[in-house]
């Protein structure tokens, strides 16, 4: 189970609101959202009321996130999990041609096989995990975050 399935879960469970990132920062056609924009959506997203938030983003937009949460789940899981559910998720959307975000879909099989990480989400994924993994590790034992409400 990803961190899109457990927020979806707990938004469920706990009657809020589910807030992706990933639909908020990618636009049509898989533009990137301006970043002075996305942070004033993420704003807006955790402004008020109880909501789950998901996705991994710059330290920035993590910093308005946790801001303004009271609970930060990490699903600190294994390299080969990650991949195994990554590889399985990718290959189910291009096959079934799902909508993700925007009228956005996943690229093709062939993307998957490119040595682009702008165009495997395979390879992104691959190369991204050990940075991301330490500095969530580090985010999560700093003070700072602590004293916003958040808690691991």
């Amino acid at each position: 189970m990803g961190k899109s399935t457990v927020a979806r879960g707990l938004s469920e469970r706990l009657g809020l609101r589910h807030v992706e990132l990933d639909s908020i920062f990618w636009q049509a056609n898989w533009t990137k959202l301006e970043q002075g924009e996305f942070e004033a959506r993420v704003r807006e997203a955790t402004r008020s009321g109880g909501w789950v938030v998901d996705g991994n983003y710059s330290e920035r937009i993590r910093a308005i996130a946790w801001g303004a949460a009271d609970t930060v789940v990490w699903l600190d899981l294994p390299r080969v999990v990650v991949m195994w559910q990554l590889a399985r998720r990718t290959v189910w959307r291009i096959a079934s041609g799902v909508e993700l975000w925007n009228g956005n879909r996943e690229g093709s099989l062939r993307d998957q096989f490119s040595r682009d990480p702008a165009r495997s989400i395979l390879l992104w994924s691959w190369r991204t995990y050990g940075p991301t993994k330490a500095e969530y590790g580090l985010a999560m034992q700093d003070p700072e975050s602590a004293s916003c409400g958040s808690s691991g």
